[in-house]
């Protein structure tokens, strides 16, 4: 086991499945172009032989599929029948919804039970405003047939200024009333953000006016979470639970137990380092050659978590996933 001097370990795997995204959100692209797939991912056959090598490596426990956007891929049922064979605790899925409903039944048939949806509205100009893409009715008919399903849903939002800031009760009323767990995000100084320091600070909506415009409709109190949680936690009673990912007001780092990967084979300790250690060649070699290299190289990622807090990078989020 690969523990650093603050007992944090590698324990969640975040892969992303695909570059590729169906959305161009200004948060993530800049330019409003969608994002394609790289020349040099890695197929579904390497992507499982990686996450086998890491589950043994590096202890690693629960895995979320990621994107870009991964329902988009191609790759998308090879690698989830191969990692649904690997004995993980859990097995996740991040998505924008947009193709929730076509790609639903492989998601059950294949094991998957909790899903992360990211919907910043509930105003459909809005949304083609801040996606850039697809349409609102199509995911929530998707979370709709999901709920259905028996899925543990969690919904993902990023409040910004001047944009969808009074989208915050509507989306909390509303994940209340459907039974899924809506989770703010604060926005990450990621990307083209990391060196707009003014664009950022003009969007950006932290925590203590979350729950300052919350408490004006509801009591809550602040509810359990795990130790390596990103999300503070808080349960309306009687009603349900909210959550806020304070990157940037209550940093998580001294906690922080994820390692990402990417689709063309890149791991990432940590989003506020440049630093990222490339693993493609060891999936060609023999496990007993691969799995003291990886190791290895995962001492130098750990290495790279903050000590205490976010300091944003310049890595493109859709490219290693959230």
């Amino acid at each position: 086991m690969i523990v650093d001097r603050q007992g944090r370990r590698f324990r969640n795997l975040r892969l992303s499945l695909t570059a590729a995204c169906n959305y161009a959100c200004g948060y993530c692209v800049p330019d409003g172009k969608r994002l394609v797939a790289a020349q040099d991912e890695l197929s579904a056959d390497v992507l499982v032989r990686a996450v086998s090598y890491l589950i043994e490596s590096a202890g690693i426990e629960r895995l979320r599929i990621t994107g870009g956007e991964p329902l988009v891929s191609p790759k998308l049922e090879g690698l989830l029948r191969g990692v649904s064979q690997l004995g993980l605790e859990d097995i996740s899925l991040t998505s924008n919804g947009q193709l929730l409903a076509r790609k639903l039944p492989l998601l059950v048939e294949c094991g998957i039970r909790r899903l992360n949806i990211s919907l910043d509205t509930l105003d459909p100009q809005r949304f083609r405003e801040i996606a850039r893409g697809g349409d609102l009715a199509s995911v929530l008919e998707g979370l709709r047939l999901a709920r259905e399903a028996g899925l543990k849903i969690k919904i993902n939002m990023v409040p910004l200024r001047g944009q969808n800031l009074d989208q915050v009760m509507p989306m909390l009323d509303y994940c209340i009333d459907n039974g899924f767990e809506l989770r703010f995000i604060e926005l990450m100084r990621m990307g083209h953000l990391s060196h707009d320091y003014a664009g950022f600070k003009r969007q950006f909506v932290g925590l203590d006016e979350l729950l300052e415009q919350i408490s004006q409709h509801y009591q809550y109190t602040q509810a359990e979470a795990a130790v390596d949680a990103t999300a503070i936690r808080y349960q309306i009673v009687g009603r349900g639970f909210f959550g806020v990912i304070a990157n940037e007001s209550v940093p998580f780092c001294r906690t922080c137990s994820r390692l990402r990967l990417s689709s063309t084979g890149w791991l990432h300790g940590c989003l506020s380092s440049t630093q990222r250690h490339f693993i493609g060649d060891l999936l060609n070699e023999p496990r007993h050659i691969a799995l003291p290299a990886l190791q290895r190289m995962l001492v130098r990622a750990l290495a790279d978590k903050q000590d205490m807090s976010f300091a944003g990078g310049t890595t493109v989020m859709k490219i290693i996933g959230g």
